[in-house]
């Protein structure tokens, strides 16, 4: 993998990049919609890469695991075959599932023993067994495996957690660096950033990254319940430690003015399921704000769902005929509002690039970020 700079504004650390792997380019900054499960809910391939264009994908390795299984995903070629898609993709470890499990598993030393979710067989994974599962999945870009401390967190807890990721990662590198890829391309391991919202946690822990001069870099454990402040605090204080000719990944987050303000803060990838979890119930996010709609004042509201052309569908379906769908349980209604959401982040992150191109992204910024959380 290798990695650009092309534009660097020049009233924040927000940069314009350029990701290369051996199955594309990335332009940076960029939003990653989230396919769990080998599909991103309610978007078919051609609409993800046609309509929303996706540069890039997550799969994740948690639930690959579990099913399909690595059986058939190694039978299948890996999960671009398997899926049919041929565009990079990036999966989690599944470092975020052994939190959000916390009631299924037990951790240790060695790796985390956990209960599936799916049938309650007991599994274990550990750094090595990580890489190797995601050796078979053959995704561009694997995550090292670690623990997603929660919020709130006492200090000794966080610093016990942090120093645990650390020794992970060193055998995560270690066994990574000893195998080869199973598929003909590369791969490429980034090690993540922890430490709850400690101050001195964080800067040991980007610091101890920094030092295993991957070719890209994580910050995990926020977006977890803290306040945006907090997380503003911590990503700035990594990023500024963090090499800045590597990408710089924050994972989970977030909102529209979650992404606007971490992009000004040197942040390159995001990716979250905000998105696609929240066009399924409804919730439209446009350049003017938010939109509920299934409300009653949309009834009659034939005007497109943004009224600055973010999305495609915006030249083709009115709210009106969105609230139509969603009331009559419509099947259509999740996928158009899908679709959506996720062409409108896909707009926001090319725009941001456009602004730091042009030199006034910081200005551009201030203006979009209070109405992207405004209720319509």
């Amino acid at each position: 993998m290798e990695f650009t700079i092309q534009a660097q504004d020049a009233g924040s650390k927000a940069r314009a990049g350029l990701i290369t792997t051996d199955h594309g380019s990335i332009e940076t900054p960029i939003f990653m919609p989230v396919g769990t499960a080998g599909t991103v809910k309610a978007v078919h391939h051609k609409d993800l890469e046609e309509t929303v264009k996706a540069q890039i994908i997550l799969g994740n390795t948690y639930h690959l695991y579990l099913r399909p299984g690595l059986e058939v995903l190694q039978q299948a070629g890996g999960l671009h075959r398997f899926m049919a898609w041929d565009k990079p993709i990036l999966t989690d470890s599944g470092g975020y599932q052994v939190y959000s499990l916390t009631h299924r598993r037990k951790l240790t030393e060695e790796g985390v023993m956990f209960q599936s979710h799916i049938d309650g067989s007991r599994h274990l994974f550990t750094p090595e067994k990580v890489m190797d599962i995601q050796r078979v999945i053959g995704a561009d870009i694997i995550m090292a495996f670690d623990e997603c401390t929660p919020y709130p967190c006492e200090y000794s807890y966080a610093k016990k957690s942090l120093h645990l990721t650390h020794a992970w990662l060193k055998r995560c590198i270690s066994h990574f660096d000893n195998t080869e890829g199973l598929y003909g391309h590369r791969q490429t391991l980034f090690p993540i950033v922890q430490g709850s919202t400690y101050k001195d946690l964080r800067v040991e822990s980007a610091k101890f990254i920094a030092d295993c001069g991957r070719e890209g870099n994580a910050i995990g454990g926020l977006s977890v319940g803290e306040p945006h402040e907090d997380m503003y605090e911590m990503t700035e204080l990594v990023c500024d430690i963090l090499p800045a000719d590597k990408p710089r990944y924050l994972m989970g987050v977030g909102t529209p003015e979650n992404v606007l303000e971490s992009i000004a803060l040197g942040v390159d990838m995001f990716d979250c399921v905000m998105p696609t979890r929240n066009a399924r119930n409804g919730m439209l996010f446009t350049s003017e704000g938010i939109i509920n709609i299934r409300n009653q004042k949309w009834k009659d509201d034939f005007s497109p769902i943004d009224p600055n052309g973010t999305a495609y569908v915006d030249q083709h379906h009115s709210k009106a005929y969105l609230r139509h769908l969603f009331v009559g349980n419509e099947m259509l209604g999740p996928m158009i509002a899908t679709m959506h959401n996720l062409s409108f982040y896909l707009w926001l992150v090319k725009e941001a690039r456009k602004h730091m191109q042009a030199g006034n992204f910081l200005q551009w910024k201030n203006t979009m970020v209070p109405k992207l959380s405004q209720r319509l």
